[in-house]
């Protein structure tokens, strides 16, 4: 019996059909209960809806801040004196007060004279000069002298080139050519500052440049050197100028 009903199919279900007509029925049973709480739905009252999207009232505003009280500045002043003592201020005030003295009214003419005769003198004249003479007339005081005129001093030194004051030398002896500097082969210039007298002798000597070898040679000979005398306004001065001394290996 059992090979014949496992074998031949006897008492078969038909299962896929089965399945899908479940799985539609279950779909529209699914469909029904999500629409229809959407067909039918309770209408919300008007005055609910206007109170929930309404936006609410804003804030009163803020109360206004207390008004600043005034603050009241003491001037203290400072003292002037202490113990009968006059006080130096410890500060300097930015304004002085300027105190201007009321003038005098003029005289009347018809006021007297200080240190005149009561009742004045006969034939005398209102307004007179005290010790001027009866009769005569007041002019004005002179003028004051002009102020003198102060008169430039001539400058007691001057500055010359030294090309413009060589040729003012009376006599230049010429320097001797150090053996050691000769036998090395060297040559140049020596440079001095010079100052000559009124005289036109050389006053004061300083070093500009030069050659340690040739230095001490120039030096004793410029110091020998005589110039011509310099007048300014017809005034012998001092020079300032420069002095060059040349060593050369052809000399």
């Amino acid at each position: 019996m059992f090979e014949q009903t496992f074998v031949e199919g006897v008492g078969k279900t038909n299962r896929v059909w089965t399945v899908m007509i479940s799985f539609f029925a279950q779909i529209l049973a699914l469909s029904v209960a999500v629409l229809l709480p959407m067909i039918y739905f309770d209408v919300l009252p008007r005055t609910q809806l206007t109170a929930m999207f309404v936006a609410p009232p804003p804030p009163p505003p803020p109360p206004p801040p207390p008004a600043a009280v005034p603050v009241k500045m003491v001037k203290i002043i400072p003292r002037q004196f202490d113990a009968g003592r006059l006080m130096a201020p410890k500060t300097i005030p930015k304004n002085i007060a300027m105190i201007k003295e009321e003038e005098l009214p003029p005289p009347s003419a018809s006021a007297g004279v200080v240190g005149g005769v009561p009742g004045g003198v006969p034939g005398g004249t209102p307004g007179g000069v005290i010790g001027g003479i009866i009769g005569s007339v007041p002019t004005a005081a002179p003028p004051p002298p002009p102020p003198p005129v102060e008169q430039k001093k001539a400058p007691t030194r001057i500055r010359v080139g030294g090309q413009v004051q060589a040729a003012n030398l009376i006599r230049q002896p010429k320097p001797v050519y150090p053996p050691l500097a000769k036998q090395a082969r060297i040559q140049g210039t020596v440079r001095f500052n010079a100052l000559i007298g009124k005289d036109g002798t050389i006053q004061n000597l300083t070093l500009i440049s030069g050659h340690p070898l040739l230095v001490p040679s120039a030096e004793e000979a410029v110091k020998q050197w005589l110039y011509r005398p310099t007048l300014l306004n017809g005034e012998p001065v001092e020079v300032a100028t420069v002095i060059d001394v040349n060593f050369t290996l052809s000399q």
